[in-house]
């Protein structure tokens, strides 16, 4: 016997289903230490958790060969999605199917009618969702006081989805002798304390790399000016050319955004969310599966308990939340042993926080700068090369076609239409801002002397319609790769003004300092305002605060302030503040020094020449 720890009738059936060894967590929990045991197991996600924790509660259930009859439940197994929990019923069904076992499934967005009749024909295991099982045990159509064996799967994200108090009601429905099985891909403290309440003497197992949290994943942290996000995950779909690629998403309405700008471009993508029915989630993971989607874009709740044996790539397109919720997202791929790709995608203000998050994960990323169009194009031509050349075998209708086209065209015409009707059937790659070209530390910051740059058209000091201007704030600075090239449309987007409405930008340490023509600014203000969210900033964390008294700092690196110029004054626009006796201290100003007087656009001082 292949599984000589095991029940023959599981054995049977592992072997039925191509199984020639256990996975690690399935090792462990059937071992003779975990026995009859409440079990606190910590195992990455696609490791084999739904047939672990259904060959660790065999004993509890296999009686001979068969399981009992029985008029009540005697198997309890709690999934946070509907996804997941009709996935560990199909596990159970053919695991379990030699046994006799009844399953039914109580899920939310089913008809509930029929899953009461079903637990009142007697069934030996029920799987469910926290609500739906809650809301059975209220209304006396689940009894659990037969219950021999409690299963909690993905633990963490019930108690982070806000079902402590429906996990709470149903264990406490259940008799005090049973034996009570938590698994999850990461232990918090919530689930600690979880386990201290309704297990006795537990073992815990953990099967999770103290390295990193996903050996067979690759994670890389791709750097991006926050306008280019959408335009950095149409280069990564198409450098990577994933066969199935999942996308993650913090809201129903990004989801919508992202998947309705993907398809417009030309992927075959579909979309999961709160706001998909049922049968519009099922169609969508057809889809996927029949191979006639390749993306999905997805909220973390929604993908939960989704198992694509050929999904190969996942990009966080917005953050996770927390390094928890980083290797839930991640762990949908790189699952059963297979290699994968996470791909964080870095705006280049939040770069500090994803790097405390990746420590917290002991996950070692590579960082790197988003593919270019130029990359996607070698890396196209470099896949269609392999393609052309790999040998085989012609039909003979093909070899006269081709005879037929060399009579008409030169090998070079015919190879160049190719090449075309190729890319053709392929989404065009985006044009992303280049920062190659910019000096960078070791740290990967801009070099200090390019803090002080201008877009092309100079500063706005010197430009007409700037003489009366207000100063605003943004709270990034040369530490974050603050750059001009990406600053000026986020400011155009999120205060809905054109470029030319934008005056000076001026670049410190830790912030950002720009104006604007007074008309506009309460108009610019609103804007502003509407875009960001209840702490000020936009997705990328970017806020944008008035600053009526301007930069402290001089506009340029290589000028220092007239002596005994007061510093509070130092940098200030021709439309700063006029009070006191002198006038103003900006350049140029009345009392300054000659060599602080502006200069016509494109005379530049000669010590500033590159």
């Amino acid at each position: 016997m292949p599984f000589e720890n095991l029940s023959p009738v599981l054995s049977d059936a592992l072997v039925a289903r191509g199984y020639e060894a256990l996975t690690p967590v399935q090792t462990q929990v059937t071992e003779a230490e975990a026995k009859g045991r409440d079990l606190l197991v910590s195992a990455q996600t696609g490791s084999g958790k739904t047939v672990a924790f259904g060959l660790a509660m065999a004993d509890e259930l296999i009686e001979g060969d068969r399981l009992p009859f029985a008029t009540s439940p005697l198997a309890l197994i709690v999934a946070p999605t509907r996804e997941l929990a009709l996935q560990v019923s199909r596990e159970l069904g053919w695991l379990y199917a030699k046994a006799g076992a009844r399953i039914a499934t109580c899920v939310g967005g089913m008809d509930a009618s029929k899953e009461r009749r079903a637990l009142g024909q007697g069934v030996q295991i029920v799987v469910g969702t926290p609500g739906r099982l809650r809301d059975h045990l209220e209304r006396g159509a689940l009894d659990l006081t037969a219950l021999r064996v409690a299963i909690l799967d993905e633990a963490d994200e019930m108690l982070d989805m806000g079902f402590r108090d429906d996990l709470e009601e149903i264990l406490d429905g259940t008799p005090a002798t049973r034996r009570t099985l938590l698994f999850s891909a990461t232990l918090p403290k919530p689930i600690v304390q979880l386990a201290k309440r309704y297990q006795q003497d537990a073992l815990r197992i953990s099967t999770v790399g103290e390295d990193r949290g996903h050996g067979d994943i690759a994670y890389q942290a791709v750097t991006v000016a926050p306008a280019d996000i959408e335009g950095a995950v149409v280069n990564l779909l198409r450098l990577h050319d994933a066969e199935t690629a999942m996308l993650f998403c913090a809201t129903r309405d990004n989801v919508r955004r992202l998947h309705a700008s993907l398809v417009e471009r030309g992927f075959s993508a579909v979309a999961l969310s709160g706001e998909h029915s049922q049968n519009e989630r099922n169609q969508a993971l057809q889809a996927l599966r029949d191979r006639r989607a390749k993306v999905c874009v997805a909220t973390d709740v929604a993908a939960r308990g989704i198992d694509l044996p050929t999904l190969s790539l996942v990009i966080h397109v917005e953050i996770p939340r927390d390094a928890e919720a980083l290797q839930h997202r991640s762990g949908r791929t790189g699952r059963a042993g297979k290699k994968g790709t996470a791909v964080i995608i870095v705006p280049y203000p939040r770069r500090r926080r994803v790097d405390g998050m990746l420590r917290g994960a002991r996950i070692n990323a590579e960082w790197m700068d988003a593919p270019t169009a130029a990359d996607v194009r070698k890396r196209d031509q470099e896949r269609l090369m392999e393609k052309l050349l790999t040998p085989v075998e012609h039909e003979p209708e093909d070899i006269e076609l081709a005879q037929r086209l060399m009579a008409e065209r030169t090998p070079e015409d015919i190879a160049a239409s190719l090449v075309q009707a190729h890319r053709a059937l392929m989404p065009p790659p985006e044009d992303l801002i280049d920062n190659s070209a910019r000096g960078r530390d070791a740290a990967g910051r801009p070099e200090r002397g390019d803090r002080f740059e201008r877009p092309e058209r100079g500063s706005a000091d010197r430009r007409e319609g700037f003489e009366d201007s207000v100063w605003f704030r943004l709270n990034i600075g040369r530490h974050q790769n603050a750059d001009p090239r990406w600053i000026l449309p986020l400011l155009c987007r999120r205060g809905h003004v054109s470029k030319n409405e934008i005056g000076a930008i001026r670049i410190g340490p830790k912030e950002t300092m720009f104006n604007i023509p007074r008309a506009i600014a309460d108009r610019f203000a609103e804007a502003v305002q509407r875009s960001a969210n209840a702490d000020g900033e936009d997705d990328s964390g970017v806020a944008i605060t008035p600053a009526p008294d301007g930069p402290t700092y001089p506009p340029r690196r290589d000028k220092s302030p007239r002596e005994g110029a007061p510093r509070s004054t130092l940098g200030r626009s021709p439309g700063g503040d006029r009070s006191g006796p002198r006038g103003p201290r900006g350049p140029g100003g009345p009392g300054g020094n000659e060599r602080y007087k502006p200069k016509p656009y494109g005379q530049r001082s000669p010590r500033r020449a590159k």
